[in-house]
């Protein structure tokens, strides 16, 4: 049995698949890519069908996308399971996945990045945490088209970045009140509508088993340094599934 993970080691999506593979107990590799260059490798995997990562090759059968891959993952491998067996606790499961990884997901990519550009410095390394050293010089230079870019193909700016951040605080308000009346989203134990929420809005609290170099508090931009102020109370609950279940037992 062989597991490759095709990944950004800053994503998001990307980060909800290294946690369901170590939350399982599963061997596997990353094959890390940069940003833009990985068009061609995702493309050839996948017969030209997506462009984007998480992609799971196991022995050979390719799965892309992560709530997929998470399907791929409780069917093959049912230890651990991630998705609830009950009909009407899967269906809320899911439910919330979808919801976090349509609007959420989005929006922290959005909003962390229309600030973190405006620091090629700190940005850079994130962008090239797992590949090759030459990746940062290569970004480095080439940084202003970088920025272009990343703006363009997201649809990043002052406007859009205002409107991801009213996303989340309206997530993370549900989200809040949802842990405080029990301690997972679905029934009486982790699943993955819990990985999901806090994978995707690990970005804005920087666990350390995220695989990238997340920056000093002195170089966070001060307006998301002064949102994660403002909704500490809020992003704890998710900071907390992080330190109860990372990894696997």
């Amino acid at each position: 049995m062989a597991l490759k993970l095709y990944q950004f080691a800053i994503s998001h999506y990307c980060e909800k698949i290294r946690w369901a593979l170590d939350y399982k107990g599963l061997n596997y590799e990353t094959v890390t890519l940069l940003p833009g260059q990985h068009i061609k490798t995702v493309q050839q995997l996948t017969g030209g069908k997506c462009t984007s990562v998480p992609v799971l090759d196991h022995d050979g059968q390719c799965v892309q996308g992560s709530a997929q891959i998470l399907d791929y993952l409780d069917e093959t491998f049912p230890d651990r399971p991630l998705t609830p067996a009950d009909p009407g606790q899967r269906e809320q499961a899911l439910a919330w996945e979808r919801r976090l990884d349509e609007e959420a997901g989005p929006a922290v990519r959005c909003y962390a990045y229309h600030h973190f550009l405006q620091r090629p410095k700190v940005v850079v390394p994130m962008l090239a945490a797992g590949t090759p050293f030459y990746n940062r010089i290569l970004l480095s230079l080439v940084f202003s088209r970088v920025d272009e870019t990343m703006r363009k193909w997201m649809k990043i700016n002052e406007k859009t970045s205002e409107q991801s951040r009213q996303v989340m605080e309206s997530l993370l308000t549900d989200l809040a009140a949802a842990y405080g009346a029990k301690p997972y989203l679905v029934g009486d134990s982790f699943s993955r509508a819990d990985l999901t929420a806090a994978a995707i809005f690990a970005p804005m609290f920087q666990p350390a088993e995220y695989p990238v170099p997340w920056p000093k508090p002195g170089k966070i931009p001060k307006d998301i340094k002064a949102w994660l102020d403002q909704w500490q109370d809020q992003i704890q609950p998710l900071s907390e599934l992080y330190e109860n279940h990372r990894k696997a037992n």
